[in-house]
């Protein structure tokens, strides 16, 4: 059985120019991985709902029960000023202890160290008891349409069925295995246009100013609190993001404000709730304002079970420390997942990641390939 070294398969992976929905070879060095551990691999291009094809890969080992799943994601965030970084974005360079590039950490190294964890699994038990999956999006930074979301509905129709899944992000916060993820909050974002009367501010009685009127709902909306926050989520959140009037004269009452504000948002929340809100801060105000809304990711929550108490053991059997089993951040593609079984998020310190030198230490590659052969060892009985 070939052994697999996570920091060399990361630079791999790193120096494939992966940038959402660009897949520039990543899934084929990947592919090229798995197939020498023994895994049926299958490359999919899939597209539908408007938005470009993306490239995914399934990947399977074995049969039968238990199934887990391994999900993550090749595609990467843009590397910005090129010139900003002190080693070049995709040249995957390691230095004094570090290796640099877009996708270290977020979540090139995190698949790399899965893809080695397998091998040494394979090296010391044979075959596995069950059978263990790869699910591996190129969209997972984009649109996120025609990634996860359209392979899992792939591998239902394929009759492939998980027990449970492990999702890589780079959940650790200051250490690694602090923290993994077992939810994440919902996301809408809300656009509020105000309309007035254009006029001269020497005569305000002419006018009508739309930014005052815009001021208004917002000071409703970022002076109460949404909530207290649940058993599982902190409180919900609403961030102005932008006001935009567009008023070049300073004596011109203006007859348009814009502003969008983003509200993460937990389980005692909806969108259909956070609507109301919003629409009753318009009216307490005077109304004249309207609302337009974009609803990103919904929450979700996987509540503790076995499988977090598995990876609790895991880490703690590697590092000494049991992580937090948290809800913060972002989102992420386990939120597709949930529904389909068990799902937990954990994986490398996330500090640099979408940063100008997004790096991690070498050491930690293999620290997290410990855990995961740990996990996975548990998960098999062995």
């Amino acid at each position: 059985m070939p052994s697999v070294d996570p920091v060399e398969l990361t630079r791999a992976l790193v120096r494939c120019t992966s940038v959402t929905p660009a897949d520039a070879g990543a899934q084929g060095v990947l592919a090229a991985a798995l197939e020498g551990l023994g895994f049926r691999v299958e490359r999919l291009c899939l597209g539908d709902g408007g938005e470009p094809a993306i490239d995914n890969l399934f990947a399977k080992l074995g049969d039968g029960s238990p199934h887990l799943a391994f999900n993550g994601h090749t595609d990467v965030v843009p590397a910005g000023d090129a010139a900003a970084w002190s080693a070049g974005p995709f040249a995957a360079e390691v230095r004094d202890g570090w290796l640099y590039g877009r996708g270290t950490a977020d979540m090139k190294g995190d698949i790399a160290c899965f893809v080695a964890a397998i091998a040494r699994y394979l090296e010391r038990h044979g075959p596995l008891p069950g059978s263990l999956s790869f699910l591996i999006t190129g969209d997972e930074e984009g649109p996120a349409v025609n990634g996860t979301v359209a392979l899992l509905r792939w591998a239902e129709a394929a009759g492939h069925h998980f027990d449970a899944c492990l999702v890589g992000e780079p959940t650790s916060v200051d250490a690694l295995g602090d923290m993994a993820k077992i939810g994440r909050r919902g996301s809408l974002t809300v656009t509020l246009e105000a309309r007035g009367k254009q006029g001269h501010v020497g005569y305000p009685h002419r006018a009508d100013n739309a930014a005052h009127r815009l001021v208004r709902v917002l000071a409703r909306l970022v002076e109460t609190p949404l909530d207290r926050g649940t058993d599982l989520f902190e409180p919900s959140s609403l961030q102005v993001t932008t006001i935009d009037i567009g008023n070049p004269a300073s004596n011109v009452v203006p007859a348009r404000a814009r502003a969008v504000l983003n509200i993460r948002y937990n389980d005692s929340q909806s969108p259909a709730s956070l609507k109301a809100l919003v629409a009753a801060a318009i009216e307490a105000a005077g109304g004249q304002v309207e609302a337009s809304y974009t609803e990103g990711a919904h929450v979700f929550a996987c509540p503790p079970g076995p499988l977090a108490a598995m990876l609790g053991d895991a880490v703690e059997a590697v590092t000494g420390r049991r992580p937090e089993l948290s809800t913060s951040g972002g989102t992420s593609d386990a939120r597709f997942i949930c529904s389909h079984c068990p799902v937990i998020e954990f994986g490398l310190i996330g500090q640099t990641i979408h940063q100008v030198d997004e790096r991690v230490p070498i050491v930690e590659f293999e620290a997290l390939t410990a855990i995961y052969l740990e996990f996975l060892e548990r998960y098999f009985g062995q």
